[in-house]
């Protein structure tokens, strides 16, 4: 007598098919690449007082960033409580040909803002480095109408 698998074992076996096929794809290699899902640049902070600080900060970040052959960009300027302000510079890569074309060594810039020193600062100390010089010289000087202005020289290596 020949015996007919009921329906049940039919899909007891389409269902154990089904999940042999699933482990087994779940098991091979994979050929996707991985995902970047987080990345940051080396970072370095400065707590500083004035504009002569916050230049020294600037050029103590240059320096810094050099050694991953990168140039300091200010991230962010905190104020704090005490009086003092935080500055954190990301070491970004910086083409040679960076130094917007409208910087001029022989001019004074006048600034507002730390944020528009730390720019000055920064564009010079770029050409002085293009320009192969070891770095800028600033002087920042307040003016009789109250407005700050900053200048910088490149020092010859």
């Amino acid at each position: 007598m020949i015996m007919m698998p009921s329906r049940r074992s039919l899909k007891t076996a389409r269902t154990a098919t089904v999940l042999v096929a699933l482990l087994v794809a779940a098991c091979s290699p994979q050929n996707s690449a991985p995902q970047q899902v987080q990345s940051s640049n080396p970072s370095v902070t400065y707590k500083y007082r004035g504009d002569q600080e916050l230049l020294q900060a600037n050029q103590n970040a240059m320096t810094f960033c050099s050694q991953y052959r990168s140039a300091a960009r200010s991230a962010n300027i905190v104020d704090a409580s005490d009086g003092n302000k935080t500055v954190v510079f990301e070491c970004v890569s910086m083409a040679p040909d960076a130094v917007p074309q409208q910087y001029n060594p022989n001019l004074a810039y006048n600034y507002r803002t730390d944020q528009d020193l730390l720019d000055a600062s920064r564009n010079a100390e770029l050409y002085c480095m293009n320009d192969g010089s070891r770095r800028a010289m600033s002087t920042v000087v307040t003016n009789a109408n109250g407005t700050r202005s900053v200048s910088f020289q490149c020092i010859p290596r």
